[in-house]
């Protein structure tokens, strides 16, 4: 009994298109991986790097119905000058107090309690952003 084969011989008529279609088609995505990675390190190292000034809302608390007491934490260079965004929200989400915290050159670690008055009740306070002029 003779065996009888299913298979074209390996190298014997080249690649087929459907492989040779593959081929580049794992070349481009090999090339398209690679700068979506160099992108994102770019972007990653300059996010890190270049902020000069970063915050940090430690705690707050309701003084009454129409303030909240916040412990912000700044770190910065020394000569940087800048403000922080805070703001207060009731309890539907909605917005009901924000103050811009100013800040000037001389320290690095600023260490400051801030008064938000609200127009209603809060039931949280957030650290929006902090930005160097």
């Amino acid at each position: 009994m003779a065996v009888v084969r299913e298979e074209l011989p390996p190298g014997r008529y080249g690649r087929s298109a459907d492989q040779h279609a593959d081929h580049k088609l794992k070349i481009v995505g090999a090339v398209l991986g690679v700068a979506l990675l160099g992108l994102l390190c770019w972007f990653g190292y300059h996010y890190v790097v270049d902020r000069s000034v970063s915050g940090e809302l430690i705690k707050f608390k309701r003084i009454s119905a129409t303030s909240v007491e916040a412990h912000l934490e700044v770190r910065k260079d020394r000569d940087a000058t800048g403000s922080c965004t805070l703001r207060s929200l009731a309890e539907s989400g909605a917005e009901v107090g924000r103050k811009d915290v100013r800040f000037g050159a001389g320290e690095t670690r600023i260490d400051r309690v801030v008064t938000v008055r609200t127009t209603e009740s809060a039931t949280s306070t957030e650290l929006m952003s902090c930005t160097q002029d």
